[in-house]
């Protein structure tokens, strides 16, 4: 995947494609930016405030409360030394503490992970060379718990073998040779760009992912003369005793299979004429609430949902798979995450679980990032945004249709701290000017809050809003609307909100029904970023957020009435230093 521009997409709604020839970091910039513009501890304790938004006076009443310790940690967790929850006074103010990131230079696009020798392996494009060369290659890291990280160096070097840079992909391990490469090589397949044209290529792996070599026949598929032909995904399909490749083609993705990926042929296309130009496909197969007898095929995408109340994103169908084409069970697409800033995701499962465990879970990560503003991030030390935390994926019936259900990966439990915790809180509503009501401070700079939240059936607030984030004047803020029966992120108030353009400035919001009387919120807040995940993982909101340098504020509106918080929990996130590969700060 590279960088947008908008094509035939509807005003105030961007969408990324390549040029041609496509323009990479730093020259796109430019040219993109001109299209696209635009509290102490105590048992009991009262606070009262005034909210200058609302006019209203807030009292926070809060019953009597506690602290909890968090979850045993992982023996990768354990390992080192003491946790720490303060990042270095080294790092730059925006450096997360608990998402991966380069040390320097541009990241973007995730490359599905596999398991292989005890660690995931895991890539993502890198331009080394930014900002004043272009051209992407294929970083590596490596994880055993997919929270922590270490930098394996770069594994496929760009402009290397005449056909250009390397692009999005896939890498799969080949156990039965297949390709002739030798059982347990691992082989990745993904686009090369040269001089505008897309093409398909090969490298291989014999040393268990660290390094590739490109196969001496490339492209093993060129270009048909298509402007958009690219990021290959690559499954191996039982039924059909072949290797699958989704590709993303401008309007349509196409499906081809392959006895030893390397010979493909065509088999047929999924076609849409209302999310833009689509990239990053994906196909899988997921159990029905676990139910390994009833299973259904997902087909996903990168997509420009303007036509659907949506930035760029993951749009997803659920239908069947018959070896050789894809029927939807319905025409509108679903969202893995309706946030400002969750592209290019990959989802993968874990081969060491039963067939049926398999089928019933997943793994997904994604590019926080949103080609409307991808260069003008307030970071100094690397650019590109950063990747979601992994997620575990299921395939749920939620209202009578199967949904995609994303909850933080279990592992990240393990960073969690000593909590501080609530029960039985009262936002009230009254009448009299004031700042919003501050909650217990967050003591790291990286924390996660979960929520319940209702409005009063006596005085039922219209909204409840938490500012994130807070200091100096500036703040995001995460709420429900209990009316309209959404929840919401709102970054028109950050730092960098300004400087951006409009679509920044865009409230996103997800589905939040009340479930057995309460929404529920479960909040991962790092230095420059919120992931929310609505009843149990139902919906999800993922934007890149951007504080005052240092401000961590955290307080509580409600409008219109009172909200009762029925419960709260603020977990302090202990730093996942990434592990690097050279000395780079951070």
């Amino acid at each position: 995947m590279n960088p947008a521009h908008p094509r035939d997409a509807p005003p105030g709604a961007p969408e990324r494609a390549r040029e041609r020839p496509r323009p990479r970091p730093a020259a796109w910039l430019a040219a993109a930016r001109s299209r696209l513009r635009r509290w102490p501890r105590s048992l009991t304790w009262v606070i009262v405030a005034v909210v200058a938004a609302t006019g209203v006076v807030l009292a926070l009443v809060l019953a009597p409360g506690g602290r909890s310790g968090g979850p045993a940690p992982t023996p990768e967790a354990s390992a080192g030394p003491a946790p720490e929850y303060q990042r270095p006074a080294d790092w730059s103010p925006y450096r997360p503490a608990v998402h991966l990131t380069p040390g320097e230079r541009w990241m973007n696009d995730p490359q599905r992970p596999f398991w292989l020798d005890g660690r995931w392996h895991y890539y993502y494009l890198y331009n080394g060379d930014y900002p004043e060369g272009n051209g992407t290659e294929w970083y590596h890291a490596t994880s055993t718990d997919l929270v922590h990280w270490r930098e394996e160096g770069v594994a496929i070097e760009k402009y290397d073998n005449g056909l250009g840079d390397i692009e999005t992909g896939s890498a799969v391990i080949d156990t039965e040779n297949t390709a002739g490469f030798g059982a347990g090589a691992v082989i990745a397949i993904m686009t090369q760009q040269l001089e505008g044209v897309q093409r398909q290529s090969l490298f291989v792996s014999t040393d268990g992912g660290y390094r590739f070599e490109p196969y001496k026949r490339n492209p093993v598929m060129d270009n048909p003369g298509e402007a958009h032909w690219r990021d290959p995904k690559i499954i191996w399909d039982d039924a059909s005793g072949a290797w699958l490749m989704v590709l993303a083609e401008g309007n349509k993705l196409g499906f081809y299979t392959s006895p030893d990926l390397k010979d493909w042929t065509y088999r047929s296309a999924f076609a849409r004429d209302d999310v833009g130009i689509l990239e990053c496909p994906d196909l899988f197969q997921m159990s029905v609430d676990g139910d390994p007898s009833n299973t259904k095929w997902v087909l996903a995408a990168g997509v420009n949902g303007g036509e659907h109340g949506m930035t760029t994103g993951t749009a997803y169908w659920t239908g069947e798979w018959d070896g050789t084409s894809f029927v939807a069970d319905d025409e509108e697409p679903a969202w893995l995450d309706r946030g400002a800033d969750f592209y290019a995701t990959v989802t993968w499962d874990d081969p060491r679980l039963p067939e049926a465990e398999r089928l019933g879970s997943r793994y997904a990560i994604g590019w926080l990032n949103n080609w409307a503003y991808a260069g003008d991030l307030p970071t100094d030390d690397w650019h590109g945004g950063a990747d979601s935390i992994v997620r575990e994926l299921g395939l749920r019936n939620v209202d009578g249709r199967p949904t995609l259900v994303s909850t933080p990966a279990g592992a990240l439990d393990s960073l969690e701290g000593e909590a501080e915790t609530r029960t039985d809180l009262r936002v009230t509503d009254a009448a009299t000017d004031a700042a919003a009501t501050r909650l217990p401070p967050p003591s790291s700079d990286a924390y996660r809050l979960r929520l319940e939240v209702a409005p009063d059936p006596r005085d039922p607030a219209s909204e409840v809003r938490f500012r994130i984030k807070e200091g100096d004047g500036s703040f995001a803020t995460v709420g429900v609307d209990f009316r309209a029966g959404v929840a919401f992120v709102s970054r028109e108030a950050d730092a960098a909100a300004a400087d951006m353009p409009d679509v920044y400035r865009e409230t996103r919001t997800a589905p939040a029904p009340s479930r057995d009387g309460v929404v529920t919120l479960d909040v991962v807040v790092d230095a420059s970023s919120v992931e929310v995940f609505v009843n149990d993982g139902e919906s999800a909101l993922s934007s890149l957020v951007f504080g005052a340098p240092g401000a961590n504020g955290l307080s509580v509106e409600s409008v219109g009435g009172i909200t009762n918080v029925s419960s709260f929990r603020l977990a302090p996130l202990a730093i996942a230093k990434v592990e690097r590969a050279t000395d780079v700060a951070g």
